[in-house]
Order: C-alpha cells, then structure tokens, then sequence
C-alpha cells in the first residue's frame, strides 16, 4: 500500500526564501497535439486566452522565486484527459508533481487513479464548481464516487475540491463516510468574508477544521476577499491560523487563471503572511504543500 503523507520535519529540505505552488496549470498552445475537452464542454476564458506551455511555466517560476509547484489540471480545458500534465511532470520531476482529475463516477475511476498515479501523477482533483459551470455540482456525494474516495482514502492520495459553499454539506457527508481522507478545498471554497472578523457569513467552512484531514488552499481570491467590507488581510490571516493552523494552509497561485503576473501573485501572497510568526509564514509558503505533496522533496538536498 503506498501512502502521500509526509512528515513535516522534512521542510526543512527545500529553502524557503522561495516558496512551493499548489495551484498553477499548464496548457498547450498546440491543440493538435493536445485536443481540448473541457469538462462540460465549454472552456473557460482564461485557458484560451493564457495558454503556457510547462516549459514556459518552469520559466515563470524561476523569474518568481518559486522553488516547486504541484501543478493542478485544467479541467476546463482537458477535462479528464491528463496527459499534458504528466508530460510536464515527466519533463521537470525535480520541480513539478501534478494533480490529475477523473471521473470518480465512472465504474472504473479506481484503475485510472492507478494509471495517471503511474505516469507520475500524486493528487486527485475533483472540479465540482467553477467559471465554466453553474452553480454547485450535485454529484460530490454522490454514492458512485465512493469506491474512489474510499481507494484514494486508503492510501493516503490528497483529494483536491473545487467548490463552491453549497457544496460544503455534501463535502461533510463524505468527510463522515471516509474519515481518513485528506481533502484540500480550492480557494476554501470562496466563503463570504465582508462581515468581517469573526466571519460568521462563513461559519460552515470553519466548521469543517473539524475534520483532521480538510486543508485549505489560499489564493488571490480569498485576499482580495478579505480586504473588502468589514475585512482586513491579518484579520482574516489570524482567523484562518487560529481555526486550521498553518500546517492545513497551503499557497496556490492559480496562474495563469488568475490573470496576474505570477512574481506579483507571489507579492500579494508574502504580503498576506506578513502578519505571521516565521514558522507559520513558512508553512502556509511551502511547508504545508511539502506534507500534502512530498514528491516535491526529490532533489531537494
């Protein structure tokens, strides 16, 4: 049985004056190569418009200062298809790891986790809301998805989510049924955040620190989130430590979705952690992405 988990005392093993991505994609601007079928299909805006190649990807994060990325697949442009991100991996396995998606439906989602973990691949991504779908998906619980849930529970697989709030009670239902699971929401779910501390708009997301194995990744959105109404950027950081911990907090850039220069995501993202002791600044810029992804250890002596 293999298992993702990493201790945390290896953080030390990456240097963290640059810091590790959980959140960037790549796409090919060679469609014939790599046909386009985007969950749904319709895609997003911003992976028409932004297409980067891995190579080009590594470059932006060399000009960034950051060290690793797991890089996350863009559903909205290849669905299910994984194979340009494990083409990526393949090509940097000393920088990148890569979060694949299937369809945990299908009676045969169990064989194709093994398959795309086989190309390289060591996170699972579930695309339930997003730009180019409506509304929240009904199908996060639904009970097909169990065998893979329960597979990728047993031994240890990240499960990355992209939801929305009203996702958060089917998320709950199988945080019940798969205890063990370690889940990482995107964006945290993009909760409300204008009321201000103690952010009572987005109780039903800290109540799922409940749960040992929920991370939580932050972007830009939830920055720029936090500075609106009420809100404040170290209000919201002291709520966030104090509710989940540094070590279930993870930076993801979402670059190029964001439609920000990546070194001005990686500004945006240090000036968020400013108010932080060290060793929380250290965890939520790298750290934590080593535990959930400790393939980013390789060659990093």
């Amino acid at each position: 049985m293999r298992n993702y988990g990493g201790p945390a005392d290896r953080w030390q093993e990456v240097d963290m004056d640059s810091i590790i991505d959980i959140h960037p994609h790549v796409i090919s601007p060679d469609t014939e190569r790599y046909p386009l079928t985007p969950l749904g299909g319709k895609q997003s805006t911003w992976s028409s418009k932004h297409p980067i190649a891995f190579d080009d990807l590594i470059k932006e994060m060399d000009a960034a200062g950051i060290a690793k990325a797991a890089v996350v697949q863009a559903s909205t442009a290849y669905g299910h298809d994984n194979t340009y991100l494990a083409e990526a991996v393949a090509a940097h396995p000393d920088r990148l790891t890569g979060v694949f998606s299937v369809d945990v439906l299908a009676k045969d989602a169990v064989e194709k986790i093994d398959y795309w973990m086989s190309r390289g691949l060591t996170g699972l991504r579930l695309f339930t809301a997003g730009s180019t779908v409506e509304g929240q998906s009904s199908w996060l619980n639904d009970p097909a998805s169990f065998a893979a849930w329960q597979y990728a529970s047993d031994i240890g697989l990240p499960i990355c989510v992209q939801m929305r709030p009203p996702g958060i009670p089917m998320l709950r239902d199988l945080l019940d049924r798969f205890p063990d699971a370690r889940v990482i929401i995107d964006h945290l779910a993009r909760p409300v955040l204008e009321d201000g501390a103690p952010y009572a708009a987005a109780q039903a997301l800290w109540d799922l620190a409940s749960y040992p194995g929920v991370h939580v990744k932050l972007t830009l959105r939830n920055i720029r989130a936090s500075e609106a109404g009420m809100s404040t950027v170290p209000a919201f950081m002291a709520h966030l430590m104090a509710t989940f911990g540094a070590d279930r907090v993870a930076w993801g850039s979402n670059f190029p979705a964001a439609e920000t220069p990546l070194p001005e995501l990686v500004v945006r993202a240090r000036e968020a952690v400013a108010t932080l002791s060290p060793e929380e600044r250290t965890a939520v810029l790298g750290g934590t992405a080593l535990s959930l992804y400790p393939a980013l250890l390789e060659g990093s002596a």
